[in-house]
């Protein structure tokens, strides 16, 4: 479908969005029927971005490489060779835009009914959790299609615009904020929701924002943001008393006993894993093409962000890592792919994957990168151990042990805090691979990208190079937002 608007408030849903113009047959006030705390919690079920920026944010990074053969997606391709790409479809840019604000639409809508009702206190933990899911759907817009959080010059960068409201009219005019309006308007509305939150309120908590799933946002928003102290402080909120390790995927015990590899696939991204904080069905390719891609990780890159010992532990990685498609593409099993036919008897449908968007893994990270800045030099290093000893095979204490000696020996550094953020990204690369997380460290370090190609071509995305920050959808123009430069 071609989006000729800017804000899909209509679509509450990604199957929706393949549908958005069927709102216009429709009574602007049949959403009334939404009024009873039942019906709202059913609404923010869709207040969650149903698109996937895993693939395109993964295929802009220095995650993959050209193997030289594989299917060749537009989302995959061209997002390897830093384009614009025109492609509309599940795992593009645009689709993940009209996404969020598919989600944003649904938490409005939520907070509206909400606002109008007579027992407001019936619904409070609904109204946490639509103001943290719209403050989370802002910010994964603002960082993809906006310049990059700089408190320099935040008060004067284009942001996206920030809908507080739902959209009643066929097309409504928009302004894009500035990136500080933007972090602004998110952080009101993450502190307003906290508090509000309960999880008892839901069957599956990990499929909403629950408590520890929101303190979660907040040590990535406060981290982006330079907040260090805040990054701690929430941390500690998500995992009282820094017990981190049971709480972290077991990959060089429980997931290394698992032989067989769909059984992999099945568990990553599970409600019962504890890891997991936050996760969300999502209407994507991503499970198939990310390694049947010909833009993927080979043999070279896997010695890059698995080298065999690790660089800090002298032990090896326990991450499982097949080999597929004809052996020359790679892969840690991690995503899996469910198939939902358009009807009972029907041969066509839509591919769905579960994803998880918080785990504990990235909470451990964030604070440790945040102990680093704030001095806190052996709580960096503890954490860093206790992740190593969740993912160094026959990992001992002793003879695997992270040291400040160690981590400056390695990174050739004399700075032992720039040591440990180095050490965070390098553990972070291989953490989140295939899961487009590296894509915000290249962001927020300014890390420059190389890319080539099997014919010999050479692409490469500068520190400050414009192509950082993805274009907005040309259907927007309608609404008035201005295009990014190029």
């Amino acid at each position: 479908m071609k989006k000729i608007f800017f804000y899909a408030s209509c679509c509450l849903s990604v199957a929706l969005i393949s549908a958005c113009n069927k709102f216009l047959e429709k009574a602007p006030d049949n959403r009334a029927l939404i009024n009873t705390p039942e019906k709202v919690s059913q609404l923010l079920g869709t207040a969650y971005p149903q698109g996937n920026y895993q693939p395109f944010a993964e295929s802009m990074s220095d995650n993959v490489t050209d193997i030289g053969n594989g299917s060749t997606d537009n989302t995959i391709h061209d997002p390897y060779f830093f384009i614009d790409t025109k492609e509309n479809q599940q795992d593009s840019p645009e689709f993940y835009w009209y996404a969020c604000y598919a989600a944003v639409a649904a938490a409005n809508q939520a907070l509206e009914t909400i606002s109008k009702v007579n027992n407001p206190d019936d619904y409070i933990t609904q109204k946490g959790e639509a103001l943290v899911a719209r403050a989370y759907a802002h910010f994964m817009l603002v960082n993809f299609f906006s310049k990059f959080y700089d408190a320099t010059t935040a008060s004067t960068d284009p942001g996206i615009p920030y809908v507080t409201e739902p959209e009643t009219v066929f097309i409504k005019q928009y302004e894009r904020k500035t990136v500080k309006d933007v972090y602004d308007m998110i952080e009101k509305d993450l502190i307003e929701g906290l508090p509000l939150i309960e999880d008892k309120s839901y069957t599956v908590p990990k499929y909403h924002f629950n408590r520890a799933a929101a303190y979660a946002f907040a040590t990535r928003f406060y981290l982006f943001k330079k907040d260090y102290e805040k990054v701690i402080q929430y941390a500690k909120l998500v995992v009282p008393g820094n017990n981190f390790a049971p709480n972290l995927r077991q990959w060089n015990t429980t997931y290394k006993n698992i032989t067989d590899v769909t059984e992999l696939f099945k568990i990553y991204a599970k409600a019962t894993e504890n890891a997991n904080l936050l996760l969300v069905e999502t209407q994507s390719l991503w499970a198939r093409n990310y390694y049947t891609n010909r833009y993927g990780v080979d043999v070279v890159k896997e010695q890059q962000i698995f080298p065999r010992p690790d660089l800090l532990t002298g032990g090896n990685f326990a991450f499982a890592i097949y080999s597929v498609y004809s052996g020359t593409h790679l892969l840690v099993p991690k995503i899996d792919e469910y198939f939902v036919k358009a009807s009972i008897n029907a041969e066509i449908g839509f591919p769905y994957v579960m994803v998880p968007l918080f785990t504990v893994e990235e909470v451990l990270f964030n604070q440790t990168e945040a102990y680093a800045y704030t001095g806190n030099i052996n709580g960096a290093i503890a954490n860093l151990n206790v992740y190593a000893s969740t993912r160094i095979n026959n990992y001992s204490p002793t003879t695997n042990n992270i040291t400040a000696d160690k981590i400056n020996a390695v990174f050739g550094t004399t700075d032992i805090k720039q040591g440990l953020i180095k050490a965070v990204l390098y553990y972070k690369r291989a953490e989140f691979i295939h899961e487009g997380m590296r894509w915000f460290d290249i962001l927020r370090y300014k890390i420059p990208v190389v890319h080539t190609t099997i014919d010999g071509q050479t692409l490469t995305l500068g520190a400050d190079d414009l192509r950082r920050v993805l274009q907005i959808p040309q259907s927007t123009s309608l609404s008035g937002l201005a295009p990014n430069p190029r």
